[in-house]
């Protein structure tokens, strides 16, 4: 199902939780890992104009050459031997540049059919080299990616990809469509239970009696087919991130499914609040689905 997976570590020092769920979903499907370290400047080199990233080691400013290149290389390897060894199907790069420009771009240059990415949280964060604030590395790449993007959170403790109960969150936009679509392809390779949930608004379910109008209108949009275990859950409130977390955790999910609901402001395009407090809180993997050629990555 997913061929092709591409994830990113910004730690060479460190065997991350999103590489190690990369390694497993493309062990599951014998396809090949790319494993993607890019090397952000952060200030100007003392010898002269050329930009600098900081040394893992030292924590001080270095050239990005060859040999430093080599290093990293080096580091991640001794770091996740034990994990990548054994598999022996991936590949990884060193490169200079932004993050989110890079990572989308090599996901192109693989043709990835999923991105495994760690949450962002460092949204405060200047860059040393101009005093900028830093970009958000995962809205860049949702953004302005077709792939699926799976997020990872930091304290996940499973090694194993598990998708035998998956949530779906649906709010009838056109990315919760591919979403749904998504997580349905997801579950007919897994064998999963679907968990179908929508927010409503407070008090409108339960005064209007339309709960079961509200089901019914899930079902339509989401047309699961015969086969394919699935539960609708509507519930009232005000907090869409808030009760998703809550269900994921009662229903003891193992990945949350959600359009991006990316939207446009002026020239400039930005995610969801909610994809983005689910995906920085969430205990389990978040994947988020922005456009239709997600869908066909997943059924292909």
């Amino acid at each position: 199902m997913f061929k092709r997976v591409l994830t990113a570590t910004g730690i060479p020092g460190a065997c991350e939780p999103a590489l190690i769920t990369a390694l497993e979903i493309a062990k599951q499907s014998q396809g090949k890992l790319f494993i993607l370290h890019v090397m952000e400047a952060t200030y100007r080199h003392e010898c002269g104009p050329q930009e600098a990233v900081k040394d893992f080691r030292t924590g001080e400013g270095v050239a990005p050459s060859h040999e430093y290149k080599e290093a990293v290389k080096d580091e991640l390897n001794k770091k996740c031997s034990d994990a990548l060894k054994p598999y022996g199907n991936y590949e990884m790069n060193v490169v200079e540049g932004r993050p989110g420009i890079e990572i989308r771009r090599w996901a192109r240059k693989v043709g990835a059919d999923l991105i495994v990415l760690g949450p962002h949280v460092e949204r405060e964060e200047t860059n040393e080299l101009d005093g900028s604030p830093r970009y958000n590395t995962v809205e860049e790449v949702i953004t302005h990616i077709t792939s699926p993007v799976m997020i990872v959170n930091s304290f996940f403790q499973k090694r194993k990809p598990d998708f035998g109960k998956i949530l779906v969150c649906i709010d009838f936009s056109r990315s919760c469509e591919y979403a749904c679509r998504f997580a349905t392809e997801l579950s007919r390779k897994y064998g999963s239970k679907l968990f179908i949930f929508h927010m409503a608004h407070a008090h409108s379910a339960e005064k209007q009696g339309e709960a079961t109008a509200i089901r019914q209108k899930l079902s339509d949009f989401c047309r699961i087919p015969q086969g394919i275990e699935h539960e609708y859950i509507v519930w009232e409130g005000t907090q869409p991130s808030l009760d998703i977390l809550k269900i994921a955790g009662e229903k003891q999910v193992d990945l949350v499914v959600m359009g991006s609901h990316v939207k446009e402001t002026g020239k400039k395009w930005y995610m969801g609040s909610a994809v983005d407090q689910v995906s920085a809180k969430c205990p389990g993997p978040v994947a988020v689905i922005t456009h239709p050629d997600a869908v066909l990555k997943a059924e292909s």
